[in-house]
Order: C-alpha cells, then structure tokens, then sequence
C-alpha cells in the first residue's frame, strides 16, 4: 500500500473531494481545467468591463464630430480611425458594447422569466395543459428565430428596448422545451416521491425539489442564448429596428459601414472583430460550463 492510502489525513481528504465535495466547488474545479473556457469567460469579463467603464476608457465621446477628420485610418490620435463623419471609432465599438451585453443579458432574462414558468407548469401538470402550452410553442417554434424577432420588432418599433423584449420573446420557446424535458426527467425521481409521500405540496415540490435540480442545464442555455441574442441585436440594428443612429451599436455602425467598406475599411473591421470576439467567447464559455456541470464528469 501507498503512503498516501495509509495516512489518515490523506485518506480522509480522498473521501471529502470523492464524496463530501460540494457542488459549486465541483463545477469550478472542473472549469478551471479548462483553458479554452476560461480564456472566453476573461474575453466576457473583459467586455463588461468595458461597458461599465465606458465613460471612462473611451477617449473621446461616441457622438463628437469632426469634420476635418472624415474616414481617417487609424493613428495614434485615433487608433480604430474615424467614421464617415469624423467620429472616433474606438470610442463607438466600446460603447456600443452596452448595447449589445444589454441585449444579452435582457433578452435572456426576459426569455427564463417566461419559458421557466411555462416549462414547469406543462411539464409537471400534464395532460391537456401540457398540450394546449406545448402546441403553443411548436408554432413559435416553427418560425425561424431571428424572421420572428424582426416580425416583432418591426411590430413594437425601432428602439434598443423593444429589440431586446422581440430577442426575448423569440427566444421564450426554447427554454419553455428545455424546461419541460428536464421536469419530465426528474418528477418521477425517488426524492420527488419521498417529498410528495411526506405531504409537500405541489407548488412547494415544483419550487424547492424540482426547479433547483433543472437549474444547471438552463445556465448553460443562457450562456449560450446570450450569444444568439448579441448576434440578432447586431442584426436588427443592421436592419434599423435596434439601437437608432447616433447612439452606437455594433450592428448601426455595420450598416453605416458597408456603404464605404473599399474607402474605409475599417470601419467594418472593428464592430465586425468585437462581435465576432464576443460571442466566440460566450461559446466557449457556454461549452466548458456545460461539460463542468455534466454529473457524469469528475
């Protein structure tokens, strides 16, 4: 025998990691494994950061204009160049990113609080109530997700905040299914029956044992919903019906763009890099939490 099995101390720090390890601390020794998915969460971090200090790093205002520097390359006075009307684009592509972590973040917020509910009152109930919301959202379903936010866009108004709530409900159906697969999972578990035969009642079942026990699949969800939404925040912005010119938006400043793409350049380059680095890393992130969660993982 090893020395290691043979010393106490050692024996009983095998059995706490194997037995008495708490979850969360589980979860972050088996992300901290994985690099790609730290790498793409300190590229998110990175990007708040951003957000929140904008006021701050950005080195000029987003709006100031400057006629005598019209699409002007990138300098030391202006390291990203300059827009068709002499605005710094650095300091547009940095707060910008509050719109496009504002979509995100919203739209999935928006998405859980409707989906969830739906998703644990079809699963769990069943039976014609299970059909009628299910039906429901098969024909969401049935419309592609991003002809369905700009449906609903459209309908709502060009504006940032409606964008958001057409991205959020577009994206309800997805965890309202999710939801309910993972309740038809686990309400017939043995804890559920125990909780059940010791008198509980259903909403406290459905709230205190079934809901936190769904809760890791429905993170890494909106790990990686957030990425589609920054995707289909970009593209109503594109199409006009996001954040409305001249506050920035990665997806604006493309539109704009695209009109001088063989003079300037850069001007597609930056707000095209910072979405593309953005949601990169959210997929990352998203597939490293997922494996990190995955009980079948040690």
């Amino acid at each position: 025998m090893t020395a290691e099995l043979l010393d106490p101390r050692g024996a009983a720090r095998l059995i706490h990691e194997d037995i008495g390890e708490r979850p969360w601390r589980r979860t972050l020794r088996l992300l901290a494994r994985r690099r790609t998915a730290l790498a793409g969460l300190g590229v998110v971090l990175f990007f708040v950061a951003l957000a929140v200090l904008a006021p701050l790093v950005a080195p000029y205002s987003p709006l100031a204009t400057n006629w005598l520097l019209v699409r002007k390359p990138p300098s030391a006075l202006h390291w990203f160049g300059t827009d068709e009307i002499g605005r710094d684009v650095l300091s547009r592509v940095i707060w910008g990113t509050r719109a496009s972590l504002s979509a995100g973040l919203v739209s999935v917020s928006l998405a859980l609080a409707a989906g969830v509910p739906i998703g644990l009152v079809s699963g769990y109930l069943g039976g014609i109530v299970d059909g009628t919301l299910m039906r429901m959202v098969d024909a969401m379903l049935a419309i592609p997700f991003l002809i369905l936010a700009i449906a609903l866009a459209a309908f709502l108004g060009p504006s940032l905040a409606n964008a958001m709530i057409a991205i959020g409900v577009s994206q309800t159906p997805i965890f309202a299914r999710l939801t309910r697969g993972q309740v038809l999972t686990v309400k017939h578990e043995d804890y559920i029956e125990a909780a059940r035969a010791v008198g509980n009642r259903e909403y406290r079942i459905v709230l205190r044992h079934i809901l936190p026990n769904i809760v890791p699949p429905l993170l890494v969800q909106a790990t990686l919903a957030a990425a589609t939404a920054i995707i289909a925040e970009a593209a109503l912005s594109f199409l006009g019906l996001g954040e409305q010119p001249p506050d920035p938006s990665w997806g604006s400043m493309l539109n704009t763009a695209k009109n001088f793409i063989s003079q300037a350049p850069w001007m597609a380059l930056w707000p095209g890099l910072a979405i593309f680095m953005l949601v990169l890393s959210l997929n990352l992130f998203g597939d490293g939490l997922r494996d990190a969660l995955d009980p079948r993982r040690s």
